[in-house]
């Protein structure tokens, strides 16, 4: 009976984690939408989570979408289909690589420090220093870093799929020999709106579920310096764990035949 145990203890400690974020978020994005706002953490949090971001996101979209159009030109050659090189290479940045390693660049930078701040006011007792100042810490902690995860995600993902596309065309145009308006020429035929929209749709679910696992593990961590370093680590994975979840939800909802 052992096994039996550990499986159902497993399982039970599962839902209620799960019921325990759910609730947490509920709490979020009510007080998010409910005045009052505090607009300079909002904008501070905007600036932390998309300006700040914006270099590494950058690079990663440009390396990624060289070496894409280089891999992609590589084996499409066995078939003779060199052609589609920039037609796979915008679909694929836009649906997927775009949003999916903007995410999680963002995720490694911005839920662990959300999880670090935020779990080192709560082990110095700053969260409840909030509270007897009447201030609710949800509407001044969580609610301005979940709305700016959702707003600032997808213009970030937008330019890192503008940087992603034009590193492919660098590497179609001047190594592998594509002439440059015949490159362009394909990549726009195939874009459609649905292709970029899908995307920045993902980005803004991204941007939330960052801002969630950040705040809620930092919220409740707890064990001095110890639980702090716990509690980031727990964020970054939690949120890569679940943007690569949504992922696919997301992609099913929209692609399915």
């Amino acid at each position: 009976m052992n096994p039996l145990r550990t499986i159902g203890r497993f399982f039970l400690g599962f839902l209620g984690a799960t019921g325990r974020v759910g609730m947490f978020a509920g709490q979020g994005l009510i007080h998010a939408a409910a005045p009052p706002f505090y607009l300079r953490m909002l904008l501070r949090q905007m600036l932390v989570i998309g300006y700040y971001s914006l270099p590494v996101v950058g690079m990663t979209a440009l390396f990624t979408g060289m070496v894409l159009a280089l891999q992609t030109y590589i084996g499409s050659a066995r078939f003779n289909a060199e052609s589609v090189v920039a037609q796979i290479v915008v679909v694929a940045i836009t649906r997927e690589l775009g949003p999916v390693l903007g995410g999680l660049m963002v995720a490694g930078r911005v839920a662990s420090a959300m999880a670090a701040e935020i779990g080192t006011m709560r082990v110095t007792e700053q969260i409840d220093a909030l509270v007897t100042l009447a201030t609710n810490p949800f509407k001044y902690l969580v609610a301005p870093r979940l709305i700016a995860g959702i707003l600032m995600l997808p213009p970030l993902v937008a330019v890192a799929d503008i940087i992603g596309i034009f590193g492919a065309y660098l590497v179609g145009t001047q190594a592998l020999g594509f002439n440059p308006a015949s490159y362009l020429d394909n990549t726009f035929s195939v874009l459609e709106w649905s292709d970029v929209i899908s995307g920045l749709v993902k980005a803004a679910i991204f941007g939330f579920l960052i801002a969630l696992m950040g705040a809620y593990h930092g919220f409740n961590s707890q064990g001095g310096a110890q639980g702090v370093g716990k509690a980031t680590t727990n964020a970054v994975v939690s949120a890569a764990v679940l943007i690569l979840i949504a992922n696919y939800i997301t992609t099913a909802v929209f692609f399915q035949e």
